[in-house]
C-alpha cells in the first residue's frame, strides 16, 4: 500500500473518530480563554483561531475570552511605568488602565476578531463596556482600577453566539457610571462561561496544565476534583499567576460548568485535540 493511501486512511480514520464528539457539542456553548505568552506566537495563535473557527463551522457554539497581559507590559515598558503585581492580579493605576484598555480593547481584540473573520466565519470583538457586558465594582483599593465582576450581560451573548458570530470578547468591565476596570481574563471567562450554562470552559496558556509539581512537567495531572484543588492552592503547590486561574476553575464548577480543562495553548490544534479525539490533552477540573 502506497504511503500517501496510508496516510489518506489515518486521515479518515480521524474525521470518523471526531463524529461522534461533533454531534456531542453540536448547539453547545464552550468558553474559550486565550492568554499567556502564547499570544506573541503568530503561528500559534493561527492554529487556535482555525480551531475555534472549525467550532463554529461544525455547529458548535465559542465564545473567546482574551487576555493580554504580555502585551501590557511592552507597552508600559515603553513608557517607563513599572508593572506591579499582588496575589496574580495587576496593580492597576490610571495610567495602567489605560494602557491596558488600549492594548487589550483596541490592538488584540480587534486583530484576533479581524483574522478570525478571515477563515470563513463572522467575529465581532467586543469589550465589557459594550452593551455593559461585564458590569464591575472595585475590587480593593490597594489594586487600584481591579474590578470584581457583579453582572454578564448574557442576554448579548445569547444573540450572537447562538446565531452566526463569534464574540471575542476583551476583560476590560464597566461600572454604573462608566468607569474602566482591569478583569482578570480568566476570572472573566468564568463568570461568562457560567452565565451561559456553557458545556466546558477551556483555558488556554502557555502551560501543559496543573501540574503535582510545577517545576516538573512529567507531573502533569490528567484530571482533578475541586477539593483537591483546593488543598494545592491552601498547601501553595498553586502560586503566583495560576491562583487567579485555579480558583475560576473552581468558581466555574461550582457556578454549574460541567468541566472546566486547563491546555497549552502552544500545541497546536489543542482545541480539536481535546474535544475531538478520544484522548484529549491537558488537565480536567470535575466536581
Amino acid at each position: 500500500m502506497k504511503e500517501s493511501f496510508k496516510s489518506t486512511i489515518e486521515r479518515a480514520k480521524i474525521i470518523c473518530e471526531a463524529l461522534p464528539y461533533i454531534h456531542q457539542y453540536s448547539g453547545k456553548t464552550i468558553v474559550i480563554k486565550y492568554g499567556g505568552n502564547a499570544m506573541g506566537d503568530e503561528e500559534i495563535t493561527a492554529t487556535i483561531l482555525q480551531d475555534i473557527a472549525a467550532l463554529k463551522i461544525v455547529g458548535v457554539n465559542p465564545i473567546l475570552v482574551h487576555g493580554g497581559g504580555p502585551e501590557i507590559n511592552k507597552m508600559l515598558s515603553r513608557l517607563g511605568i513599572k508593572p506591579q503585581f499582588c496575589n496574580g492580579l495587576r496593580v492597576t493605576d490610571e495610567d495602567t488602565m489605560e494602557v491596558a484598555q488600549m492594548i487589550l480593547c483596541g490592538k488584540l481584540n480587534k486583530n484576533i476578531a479581524g483574522t478570525l473573520n478571515t477563515l470563513g466565519v463572522k467575529a465581532i470583538g467586543l469589550c465589557g463596556k459594550d452593551s455593559q457586558l461585564i458590569k464591575a465594582e472595585k475590587l480593593d483599593d490597594n489594586l487600584g482600577y481591579v474590578g470584581k465582576i457583579t453582572e454578564i450581560n448574557a442576554k448579548l451573548l445569547e444573540v450572537l453566539a447562538k446565531d452566526e458570530f463569534i464574540p471575542v470578547i476583551a476583560s476590560i468591565a464597566t461600572d454604573e457610571e462608566g468607569n474602566s476596570y482591569n478583569v482578570n481574563a480568566d476570572t472573566a471567562a468564568a463568570a461568562i462561561g457560567a452565565a451561559m450554562h456553557a458545556e466546558k470552559l477551556l483555558f488556554l496558556s502557555d502551560i501543559d496544565g496543573i501540574m503535582a509539581n510545577k517545576n516538573d512537567k512529567e507531573t502533569l495531572i490528567d484530571r482533578i476534583s475541586v477539593a483537591e484543588l483546593r488543598k494545592m492552592i491552601d498547601s501553595g503547590a498553586i502560586s503566583g499567576g495560576m491562583v487567579p486561574k485555579a480558583n475560576s476553575c473552581i468558581d466555574a464548577i461550582e457556578r454549574g460548568i460541567g468541566s472546566v480543562l486547563v491546555l497549552n495553548g502552544t500545541l497546536p490544534h489543542s482545541i480539536l485535540l481535546e474535544l475531538f479525539t478520544d484522548d484529549g490533552v491537558g488537565t480536567m477540573i470535575e466536581r
